[in-house]
């Protein structure tokens, strides 16, 4: 497949980096909930370094990978099941972009407000 204009391959390019970020997250998360075998203190020690602001701020990241991996999968599923989508590929984009920062906006606002 190739991909017409830039918007597409940028869409492209961050599916990937949204995909391998939740999937660094799922491994950091298995790892961290693993710790409980070695005790309630390492377990505690590790889970309260999660409440650093720099961490929280790397949530909202995570959020923002999960968002738009899954919005754009949408649109790659609705591509692959109704094959003349793709001529409403640049609209899905443009779409999913304004959709994304709609619910990013407040997201962020609400999951920052305990360090702000």
């Amino acid at each position: 497949m190739v991909y017409r204009g830039p918007s597409g391959q940028w869409a492209w390019l961050l599916h990937r980096v949204s995909g391998v970020a939740v999937a660094l997250f799922l491994f950091v998360h298995i790892l961290d909930t693993a710790l409980v075998g070695f005790g309630p203190n390492v377990y505690n020690f590790v889970i309260g370094i999660y409440e650093r602001p720099t961490m929280r701020i790397l949530e909202v990241l995570l959020v923002g990978a999960v968002l738009y991996h899954g919005g754009n999968g949408l649109r790659l599923i609705a591509i692959d099941f109704w094959p003349a989508a793709i001529r409403f590929n640049q609209a899905l984009i443009v779409v999913g972009a304004i959709l994304f920062v709609m619910i990013m906006i407040p997201t962020t606002y609400i999951m920052l407000r305990p360090i702000l």
